[in-house]
């Protein structure tokens, strides 16, 4: 076996951990996947003659390719939310079958409480109390101080327990947007109106509206009829921490609905499909059966 081979070999075995790794820190299948393969990237043109322990270089490797991408993508958001000259930024490919797979280790509410850190915050967090990395090894990673890294580690544990997201709750959502789901591939109608307050709202934002929707809609019948049929490629998400949907056909994020209940109904759906709001959402898909 000629070396090129024998290194992807060694790679292939640390590349589920490395996956493990990088989804939870970017809580993204498809930006856990590029960090993944930039690890990859850099192993093949340095060799692995001058690396004692590849599993650790490797993840030190993927945990500072990360922690570029939560700078970065905090950057953005910022500059979006700040600057009304900004250019819209194009909506991020979705892979939601591949999201599934690796979100079904990973509780819903643990995603939520991670997105309320900073970049520095979550990368401890995660590589200290998930993978069982040491502060030493943390701090050349973050550019901190052992002694710094473990502050932060302690900083990072009293924002997540503050956070009180409550799973229960989050579990209770997403049982009634599945059953709404379920509903509306099967096309039944009744099943629709009974999830659906009667006073229910949907608006649509004006690209949406582009694509065939009504800007405003009000109604439990008429919403029921307009989603009949229509979720063929749509499944439950979490949008910004609370339980809502996506459509991504062919794995191209297409339109989001945020999803407002009123006890155990459906009493407003907000649909997204603006690029630029698109880019500004913390997406995660659960596995199916999660």
């Amino acid at each position: 076996m000629d070396e090129k081979n024998l290194l992807a070999r060694h790679f292939e075995a640390h590349r589920a951990r490395l996956r493990g790794v990088a989804y939870r820190l970017l809580g993204s299948a498809t930006d856990a996947e590029d960090a993944v393969q930039e690890a990859w990237l850099r192993l093949s043109r340095s060799g692995n003659e001058e690396i004692d322990n590849l599993g650790g270089w490797l993840t030190t490797v993927v945990a500072r390719v990360c922690l570029d991408q939560l700078r970065s993508r905090k950057t953005r958001r910022e500059e979006a939310l700040d600057s009304p000259a900004a250019e819209p930024e194009a909506a991020s490919e979705s892979n939601p079958e591949r999201d599934a797979m690796l979100a079904d280790s990973v509780g819903l509410a643990l995603l939520v409480m991670l997105d309320t850190l900073a970049p520095a915050e979550r990368v401890v967090l995660v590589l200290h109390d998930m993978f069982d990395l040491s502060f030493d090894e943390i701090a050349p990673i973050i550019g901190r101080s052992a002694a710094a890294t473990r502050q932060l580690a302690s900083r990072a544990r009293r924002r997540v327990q503050g956070a009180q997201v409550d799973e229960a709750d989050l579990g209770r959502q997403r049982r009634i947007v599945d059953a709404f789901l379920a509903a509306s591939r099967n096309g039944d109608v009744e099943a629709l109106v009974a999830l659906l307050d009667p006073n229910v709202v949907l608006r649509s934002d004006p690209t949406a509206t582009r694509m065939g929707n009504q800007p405003e809609m009000r109604g439990a019948t008429a919403v029921a009829s307009f989603f009949k049929g229509r979720a063929a490629v749509a499944r439950s998400a979490l949008l910004d921490g609370q339980v809502g949907v996506v459509v991504a056909p062919g794995g191209r994020l297409l339109v989001v609905l945020r999803v407002t209940l009123a006890g155990d109904r459906i009493a407003e759906i907000e649909a997204i499909a603006d690029p630029e709001h698109l880019g500004r959402l913390n997406l995660v898909v659960p596995d199916a059966d999660a």
